[in-house]
């Protein structure tokens, strides 16, 4: 604990001093147009996200193509027998309402594991597998080049935007901060970008893999010296919401690449 402890508080003293260094952009949060991370990243970044057969992320979005299509659990079941084909997947809306709890919220991933758990007799298989990587990915995929649809539900944004709007960690940052007040403008060897999730799940370079957006809020919160949220949290699924409404108009990128 004490060595974590000290790699997340030099993790936290490398931001702030980075931070120092950026000029706020001009102009309100509420004027930003939407842009994609696309926009902000290098162009290697971006000529290895626009070619299917140099794009990493293809590799989960294959697997992904291959679960849908598999009989798994006691119910001898595949997510096809009871969906049909995944080209099917393109318009989905998540996060929604739970339509069991309609006060909580529920996103994709944790859709996914209730189907298999429910409806197939499989197990679940772990927020930031592979596996449900893969398959995420390869829904999210069935609609790239399209907005996705998203839900006008004010309280579930509210809460998002309430999230993304408050300071946390050691550094009292907040989302908007950085990604509002900071968007286009350089941090250490990386531009700063909107924080828009129209790419996730994507393959992130420094991980070597593809991520869930929530890891990607996870890797945040731990930058600027907070907790994080437990994967598939309600805040975090608040805050996907919100950002998703933010984005309203961007076409999907899953599986997007960046730095």
């Amino acid at each position: 604990m004490l060595a974590g402890g000290r790699a997340s508080r030099r993790v936290a003293y490398g931001v702030a001093v980075a931070l120092w260094q950026l000029t706020p952009a001009a102009g309100a949060a509420a004027e930003l147009a939407p842009r994609s991370g696309f926009d902000y990243a290098t162009p290697g970044i971006r000529a290895m996200q626009a070619d299917d057969s140099a794009n990493p992320g293809m590799l989960w979005v294959a697997q992904g193509l291959a679960l849908w299509n598999r009989t798994a659990g006691s119910a001898g079941k595949s997510c096809a027998d009871c969906h049909g084909a995944i080209a099917g997947m393109a318009g989905i809306s998540y996060p929604r309402r739970d339509p069991r709890e309609p006060e909580r919220l529920i996103n994709l991933e944790l859709r996914v594991e209730r189907c298999r758990s429910e409806h197939m007799g499989a197990p679940a298989l772990g927020y930031e597998s592979d596996e449900l990587l893969a398959l995420t990915a390869a829904i999210r995929n069935q609609g790239r080049g399209r907005p996705a649809p998203i839900a006008d539900d004010p309280a579930a944004i509210a809460a998002g935007e309430a999230y993304f709007r408050k300071p946390r960690g050691q550094l009292d940052l907040s989302c908007a901060q950085c990604h509002d007040r900071w968007a286009g403008r350089r941090l250490r060897d990386e531009t700063v970008s909107q924080g828009q999730s129209n790419g996730f799940p994507l393959y992130r370079v420094r991980w070597n893999g593809v991520g869930s957006l929530h890891r990607r809020f996870q890797v945040c919160n731990a930058s600027v010296g907070a907790e994080p949220d437990a994967l598939g949290s309600q805040d975090y699924i608040a805050l996907e919401w919100y950002l998703a409404w933010r984005g309203r108009g961007l076409p999907v990128e899953t599986p997007a690449v960046r730095q």
